[in-house]
C-alpha cells in the first residue's frame, strides 16, 4: 500500500523536486564562487577584529553577493507550495470517493490514514530538508559576516522550514477533509499559509522576547555590536534615546564630499547641533536558536493539531 501511495504522489513529488532542482541550479554555481572569493579575500580573519580594511573588504563582498541573495525572497513561499501540493492527492481521493474501494479490501481506516498521511508528511519533510540544506550551504559566507537573524535569512535556515511545510500541509488537509474539493482546499491552504507567515515575520517574531536597546555617543564611546543582530530600528537620538527631529537635514549639513563616490560626516559638527547620539533597538544574534525553537514549535504544533483533526474527521465521519 505504501508503494501505491507513493505512486499517487508522483506528480506532486516531481513538481517539488523540480522546484528544488531549480533552486540548486541557481545557487550552486554562485555558492561555489562566493565561497572561493570569501577564502581568497581572507574574510574569515575579520570575524574577530573589524579593522578599517576589514570593513572595506566586507562591504565590497556584501555588495557583490547580497543582491543575489535577494533572489531567495522569491522562494519564501515555496514551503507553502510544497505543503499544499503534497496534501493534494489525499484530498483528491476524498473528492472522488476512491478511498471507499481501499476500505472494502480488508484495509482498515486507521491503516489507510496512517499510510496516506505518513507518506505525505515524509515527502514534505524531505523536500524541506533539501531546501534548507541547500540555502544554508549557499549563505554560509554571508552568515559568518552578518549573522542569521534577518528575516530574509531566518526563514530559510535552522528548523523553521520543516514546520512551515507541515503547517501548509496540515492547513490544506483540514480544509480538504471538510470541503472535499481539491482546488479550493489547495488555494485556501496556500493563501492561509501566506497570511500567517506574513503576520508572524512582520509582527509576532520580534516580540518573542523583549528587544534590547542601546544609545551611544557619535564622537566617542562603545556601541553595541549590531553586525549580526536583527536591527528593528536605528537612528539619531538625544542622550535618553529619543528620536532627534530633522536628523536628515542636520546630517546633510555636516557631511562633505571626499571624492566622487564617498561622503564623510563630521562628528564634531553633529555634536554642536545637538545630534550627539545614536539609538538602536535590536534582537541579538545569540537569540537565533531560541527564536527558531519558538517558531518551529508554533507552526509545528498547529500543523500537528490540523493533521490530527483531518485524520479524526475522516476516521469518524467519512463513509
Amino acid at each position: 500500500m505504501t508503494w501505491v501511495s507513493w505512486r499517487l504522489q508522483r506528480t506532486e513529488a516531481l513538481i517539488a523536486a523540480a522546484v528544488v532542482a531549480l533552486l540548486a541550479a541557481l545557487l550552486i554555481p554562485t555558492g561555489l564562487h562566493m565561497a572561493s572569493v570569501y577564502d581568497h579575500d581572507g574574510l574569515s580573519n575579520c570575524l574577530k577584529v573589524r579593522t578599517h580594511d576589514c570593513n572595506v573588504a566586507i562591504d565590497a563582498f556584501t555588495r557583490r553577493f547580497e543582491n543575489r541573495g535577494a533572489l531567495l525572497a522569491w522562494f519564501n513561499l515555496v514551503p507553502g507550495l510544497i505543503g499544499v501540493l503534497v496534501a493534494a492527492p489525499f484530498i483528491i481521493e476524498l473528492e472522488h470517493g476512491t478511498y471507499r474501494l481501499a476500505w472494502t479490501q480488508s484495509i482498515t481506516r486507521r491503516r489507510w490514514l496512517a499510510n496516506k498521511l505518513g507518506v505525505a508528511v515524509v515527502g514534505a519533510l524531505l523536500a524541506a530538508l533539501a531546501m534548507t540544506a541547500l540555502i544554508t550551504w549557499w549563505r554560509a559566507p554571508l552568515d559568518h559576516l552578518h549573522g542569521r537573524m534577518q528575516t530574509s535569512v531566518f526563514d530559510f535556515e535552522g528548523t523553521v522550514g520543516f514546520a512551515y511545510v507541515l503547517f501548509a500541509l496540515g492547513l490544506a488537509l483540514a480544509v480538504g477533509v471538510i470541503w472535499r474539493r481539491t482546488a479550493p482546499a489547495v488555494i485556501v491552504g496556500f493563501v492561509g499559509y501566506t497570511v500567517v507567515r506574513i503576520f508572524v515575520q512582520n509582527w509576532l517574531r520580534q516580540r518573542y522576547q523583549t528587544p534590547l536597546s542601546g544609545t551611544w555617543p557619535v564622537t566617542a564611546g562603545s556601541r553595541p555590536d549590531l553586525s549580526s543582530a536583527w536591527v528593528l530600528s536605528e537612528g539619531p537620538s538625544d542622550k535618553l534615546g529619543h528620536p532627534f527631529p530633522n536628523a536628515i537635514g542636520t546630517i546633510q549639513s555636516c557631511s562633505r564630499t571626499i571624492n566622487d563616490h564617498t561622503r564623510s560626516i563630521d562628528p564634531a559638527c553633529l555634536a554642536k547641533q545637538g545630534l550627539g547620539y545614536f539609538h538602536a533597538v535590536y534582537q541579538p544574534a545569540s537569540r537565533f536558536w531560541l527564536f527558531q525553537g519558538i517558531e518551529t514549535a508554533l507552526f509545528g504544533g498547529i500543523a500537528l493539531a490540523l493533521i490530527l483533526f483531518a485524520a479524526l474527521w475522516i476516521h469518524r465521519r467519512a463513509s
